[in-house]
């Protein structure tokens, strides 16, 4: 689609994880959204695509899908707007009048991480006939099918005339056959037997008395549906098998997958992984196998598998269709799953499970088991499923099967996968669940069953409900504000229309510059060694491959000092984390480039390497500066207390998952060592900087162009300044544009992310729960280079009390030097993990004194008017008690906790938990020299304004805001005022866009800007008053020569903290807020869902949604993202299929937003409040929550202690600190279990 410029659709990951990709694809009828980047081009003959550019733009017509998640702020860095446009624009020429559970579907296989999804929704749930409440419908676009595209015309004279034989495409390296029919199929796959069989939609087979038969090539979309619609004609004793089915595919895949992957290719695929063949197997089902010679038909069982990705299947056959079954009346059939995520994501352990009675008896005559991802292939417990026939359905049938299992079901700890602990208890929660759903199912047929607690029963309710449906409140500007002054109301994003449509551009939408070559990064495979040799011979030999760039080759500097750290572009010598760049391979293309990357040779020789913090603190590996902050004599005070509690709290760390990865195109001038750089990054100036020092030219000869970014979190302030000089090095050197795009995997490898932290405590404190003294030593694994390390773990330390008066308080803060790829600046820059520590310290003080904790949290907080930091800054605490006292009302969180005290005593494999946290953020940077901005504002003869900035448009809506101020100062509607870019040449020396501060520090510059230049017009508008803005502009001002350009500058305060003293005005100003969040944990899974209620300052419309999407980001920090290493270093989770965070199935389905009225802020700009970088500490409540579930399931086993439980609490932990009668069968140790992967 790049060489037809259909740039809309993005490439966001390559694997069908994002759904940035999605088009819709339509063989007449119906039509169905797919992911791009799966779809070979030559598998669409006949087909038509449409893509996001097809439907509306702006210079046309907009589709009322595109305009409505604009006005519902759906559209935020706007890289993954046209894949929701197209998913849902799909969903609609299909059913034009969707339902909820719909529009939760066609949503399933779509990412964002910007929104928290909320305002996508609310903007396409009008389609439901439900009103939106972020904007009217008067005026909207309706939806008229009669407008759409057509099917094309020569297309369906194509489908009319029927196949017109095989197709062959020959390309150069692989060849491509479309057979005509099932007999040609069968003659190539007997001429070519090694050859992979992909396959496209089929129409399905046909349902009979005994069952449905689906020709292999169904889509799972086209199972579903008629699964769905056999349920509707059966009774439900007949449709059991058909239930527990669509049960599995609800959460399998997304909705672009399932479209395309047929349930054929699920079963040959022949990965444990997968769902449906346990299902399938323990419903009886049989295959058609097709050849030359005949057709065989064979049972659906663990024998068909020969191992993984292996099944029986002979060499010339091919998988014809497949039969299931109807369910018999005393038949009882359940599918089960847990995955990192709810849905859209791989099963850790799946099972299906049949058991069939004697009629009218509780007397098991059959039973058939089997499970997914307890071994290379299905696994059928045999064993088990014999032993238990005969035997009635009562307990001592549970527990002799349970035995059973636990002998037959057990992993070595070596077993590939890991997570073995959790997998084998897996294996038991899920037969105990399949239990109680037939001891439920036999009551209901009056058969006699052994009494039960009813509070056993509370595990087989489940919901697929549509989240985010509940509304936020939105401040309001004051009544006497002109309607013509946009500041402070929920304008839309200014490109939110045209990230709709696909007319936005990002870096790798430009076109490609004539003579144009990509560049591919070699990176190291060892965590530390000595480079020996490297061997670049074989890549220059591919086809298309240009040159190998090394440390040598770099015209300027390789190494730069970083506050007093020496950091590589290439290593030279020595590798120090697996993923260090060593070289690049330049080509013709990014294909060529890559295939030549993995050609070159590198011979090491290994050296001892450091991976986790707890080795590197026993090996003293630490980079420098070490910091301290004390207040008040900790010691002493230790003597005058209660009680004394030690303990400690780890936090992983966090992929950014930014849905556009790193890149740029450096584009030599071929004059005086000119260089412009289209490149996304946050701190265009920093990357201007390194690469002029790479390349030995000076700054003002190397210009940055940022447009925009699709999200950057603080992952595109460091790491891509060295990726942009390694591209110019290119480029100087072969003296062609040069073009870098890092792949997914690559992203993830070598950026890294969240630094993982290990907070160690001692605590004194007094009965009443208020804390006298804390000592607290923060260790931080900072990876093998700086990076922002030392700031980070700064900023940790500057949080360490939140919003408590501890009076004797001490912290220590170290930064951990490891062999893994360096950790870097994340959206709170160590704000969460110093926070979060204080949190647990107040979580376990509660816990110790037998208090709430919300009243511990009560009893420590500044309350004084005029109160002082830990490093004695000063503040007003009024605004942060307003939001905790508030937060508490409008969640009713004492009635709450009595109905999550009642829920708990109710329900024994079902727990609850709620927490509420207050949350005081500094806002700025801690180094006051990055507290500026600056603009430059020009207006034209036409009376049309230009705004540059230093900031950078992230998704944050930086421009939007620069714009409204420039309209206020200018008196000029927004529509007059236009941001190109930002860009070095413009605006100099500009700080990065972090930290919350980049609209503080803009729009003052903006607002002095644009002041300076009324000030010059005040003359010619005084003398006439009643003409025009353009004819004082045009008339006037020009031919006075009045300069119609202005600078702006805002000079922030100088915030610098002095670490030997503990003091030091460190912020700008703080953000307060307050988030309370209720839990519902499953005891036998570690599955939950979350409601929430969150208080903030702040303001309307894009400010509300960076509220929403730091929450949700948080959500994913504390339960779902879980970075995983190999034993050698080297990062396990390089994509979307690893790595998972939080999609829609994921978010709260109450999620209550409250902006504090009425809260003025002296210091920023028109009273704002910088809310993009604090709401993702909120997610903690979500952790804390969980904690007390955990507790009180644990309570249910008699124990009444503390526990550990590392950050995040993904399901593995959640369920493996839930101890109980099956995790003992297990022999685990729950007092110490932090997971199944070392801390990092």
């Amino acid at each position: 689609m790049s060489a037809a410029r259909l740039t809309g659709t993005k490439y966001g990951c390559g694997s069908g994880g994002c759904g940035a990709c999605t088009v819709m694809l339509s063989r007449y009828d119906p039509h169905c959204s797919a992911n791009a980047c799966l779809l070979p081009v030559v598998s669409l003959h006949g087909a038509a695509v449409v893509t996001v550019e097809g439907i509306g733009s702006t210079k046309t017509k907009l589709h009322p899908v595109q305009e409505r998640i604009a006005k519902a702020h759906g559209s935020q860095c706007g890289f993954c707007t046209p894949g929701m446009v197209m998913s849902m624009y799909t969903l609609l020429r299909n059913q034009p009048q969707p339902s909820l559970e719909d529009i939760r579907e066609a949503l399933t296989g779509n990412l964002c991480r910007c929104t928290g999804y909320r305002p996508i929704v609310d903007g396409f749930k009008t389609f439901c006939g439900i009103s939106s409440e972020l904007f009217h419908m008067n005026g909207v676009l309706p939806l008229d099918p009669s407008q759409d595209l057509i099917f094309p015309p020569e297309l369906m004279l194509m489908l009319q005339k029927g196949g017109g034989g095989r197709l062959c495409f020959q390309g150069n390296r692989v060849k491509w056959f479309s057979p005509a029919d099932l007999s040609d199929l069968l003659e190539l796959r007997a001429a070519h037997p090694n050859a992979p069989l992909v396959v496209g939609n089929t129409n399905v087979g046909e349902a009979a008395h005994s069952g449905v038969t689906f020709g292999s090539a169904c889509s799972l979309s086209e199972v579903k549906e008629e699964l769905q619609g056999a349920v509707g004609r059966l009774d439900p004793e007949e449709s059991r098998v058909f239930q527990a089915l669509l049960n599995t595919l609800r959460c399998l895949a997304g909705k672009q997958i399932r479209n395309m992957a047929t349930v054929g290719g699920n079963i040959l695929s022949a990965d444990p992984k997968y769902d449906l063949s346990c299902i399938l197997a323990a419903a009886d089902c049989t295959l058609q196998l097709v050849s030359k010679g005949g057709t065989r038909e064979v049972p659906l069982n663990e024998k068909f598998f020969a191992g993984f990705g292996r099944t029986h299947l002979r060499a010339d056959e091919v998988l014809l269709s497949l039969h299931i079954p109807r369910s018999q009346p005393w038949e009882f059939v359940s599918a089960f799953r847990q995955a990192q995520r709810r849905e859209f994501a791989f099963s850790i352990v799946n099972a299906g499970m049949k058991v069939v009675f004697k009629e009218g008896t509780d007397t098991v005559q059959s039973l058939s088991i089997f499970y997914g991802g307890m071994g290379p292939t299905l696994l059928r417990v045999k064993r088990t499923c014999e032993g238990l026939v005969g035997m009635s359905w009562n307990e001592g049938l549970l527990e002799e099967a349970c035995r059973l299992l636990a002998e037959e079901v057990a992993l070595p700890p070596t077993a590939h996968g890991g997570k073995t602990e959790f997998r084998s208890i897996l294996s038991l929660s899920f037969f105990f669940k399949f239990y109680m759903q037939v001891v439920q199912e036999l009551r209901e047929k009056g058969v006699g069953v052994a009494d039960l607690p009813l509070e056993y029963l509370s595990h087989c309710s489940r919901s697929y409900l549509l989240t985010i449906l509940h509304p936020s409140h939105i401040q309001m500007v004051s009544e006497i504000q002109s309607s013509k002054d946009p500041v402070g109301r929920p304008r839309v994003h200014i490109a939110a229309f045209q990230q709709a449509t696909g007319e936005a551009k990002y870096y790798d939408d430009l076109p490609a510059v004539s003579g144009e070559l990509f560049v591919f990064m070699v990176t190291s495979t060892r965590a530390h060694a000595k480079i020996i040799s490297m061997d670049f011979s074989e890549a220059l030999r591919v086809p298309g491959a240009v040159t190998f760039l090394s440390a040598r080759d770099v015209p300027g500097q390789n190494r730069r000092l970083w506050f007093n750290n020496t950091e590589e572009l290439f290593a030279e010598e020595e590798v120090c984390c697996v993923g260090q760049i060593i070289g690049a391979v330049v080509a013709e293309s990014r294909e060529q480039a890559k295939r030549a990357a993995e050609r070159v040779r590198v011979t090491y020789d290994d050296l001892s390497p450091v991976f986790f913090t707890i080795e590197a603190i026993q090996h003293q590996s630490f980079f420098n500066p070490k910091r301290k902050l004390e207040r008040g004599n900790v010691d002493e005070a230790f003597g005058k207390v209660d009680r004394i509690l030690e303990g400690e709290m780890y936090m992983g760390g966090q992929e950014h998952f930014y849905m556009e990865t790193q890149g740029l195109i450096a584009v030599p001038r071929g004059e005086d060592g000119e260089m412009d750089l289209y490149v996304a990054t946050q701190h265009a100036a920093f990357t201007q900087e390194v690469v002029g020092h790479t390349l030995g030219v000076d700054s003002n000869k190397i210009t940055c162009h940022v447009k925009r970014l699709g999200g950057g979190f603080g992952g595109k302030v460091m790491k891509i300044a060295s990726l942009s000089a390694i591209a110019a090095t290119a480029a100087y050197k072969t003296g062609r544009a040069v073009r870098c795009v890092l792949d997914r995997g690559d992203d993830m490898l070598i950026t890294s992310g969240r630094h993982p932290f290990l907070g160690k405590y001692k605590v004194g404190f007094m009965n009443d729960g208020t804390i006298l003294a804390a000592d607290i030593t923060y260790y931080s694994n900072g990876g093998s280079t700086l990076d922002e390390s030392s700031f980070i773990m700064e900023k940790a330390l500057l949080h360490m009390d939140n919003g408590y008066k501890i009076p004797n308080l001490r912290g220590h803060g170290l930064v951990c030097k490891t062999h893994l790829p360096s950790y870097t600046a994340f959206r709170g820059f160590g704000g969460p993990q110093g926070l979060t520590i204080i949190e647990s310290i107040l979580h376990e003080v509660a816990a110790e004194c037998g208090l709430p904790a919300e009243e511990v949290r009560a009893v420590n907080m500044y309350s004084e008017e005029e109160s002082y930091t830990h490093h004695r800054q000063p503040f007003c605490p009024r605004d942060m008690v307003r939001c905790w006292d508030e937060c508490l009302e409008k969640s009713d969180y004492s009635s709450r906790r009595l109905a999550v005290q009642h829920f708990n005593a109710t329900n024994r494999w079902r727990k609850r938990g709620i927490c509420a946290v207050p949350l005081k953020f500094g806002i700025g940077f801690s180094k006051g020299f990055y507290n500026q901005g600056a603009a430059l504002v020009n207006i034209y003869k036409d009376g049309s304004v230009l705004v540059s900035h230093g900031g950078t448009e992230m998704g944050q809506g930086i421009n939007t805001k620069a714009v409204q101020i420039a309209s206020r100062i200018l008196g000029v509607p927004m529509s007059s005022i236009h941001i190109k870019e930002t860009c070095t040449g413009n605006v100099p020396n500009a700080a990065p866009s972090a930290a919350s501060f980049g609209t503080d520090a803009v729009g003052m510059a903006v607002k002095d800007a644009c002041e300076k230049l009324m000030k010059r017009l005040e003359p010619v508008m005084k003398a006439y008053p009643k003409w025009t803005w353009s004819q004082w502009v045009i008339t006037e001002a020009y031919c006075q020569k009045i300069s119609l350009s202005a600078t702006g500058f805002f000079m922030g305060p100088h915030t610098s903290v002095d670490w030997e003293k503990s003091e030091g005005a460190a912020y700008y100003y703080f953000t307060f807020g307050a988030c309370c969040s209720e839990v519902e944990i499953d005891c036998l899974t570690g599955d939950h869902k979350v409601w929430v209620t969150l208080k903030a300052g702040g303001s309307a419309g894009v400010s509300r949604w960076q509220v929403e999407g730091g929450f949700v980001q948080g959500l994913g920090l504390y339960t779902i993202e879980e970075l995983q290493f190999s034993p050698d270093g080297a990062l396990r989770t390089r994509g979307p299929n690893q790595y998972k965070i939080p999609a829609l199935c994921d978010i709260p389905p109450q999620l209550n937003v409250h902006l504090l009225a009425d809260s003025q802020n002296p210091n920023a700009i028109y009273s704002s409040k910088g809310i993009g970088e604090p709401p993702v500490f909120f997610g903690c409540t979500l952790f804390f929550a969980i904690k007390e579930a955990i507790a009180a399931a644990r309570r249910e086993s008699g124990l009444n202690g503390r526990f550990a439980l590392s950050s995040p609490a993904t399901v593995e932990k959640i369920r493996m600190a839930c101890v109980d009668r099956f995790t003992e069968m297990v022999c685990f140790t729950s007092s110490s279990f932090q997971g199944s992967q070392q801390p990092v």
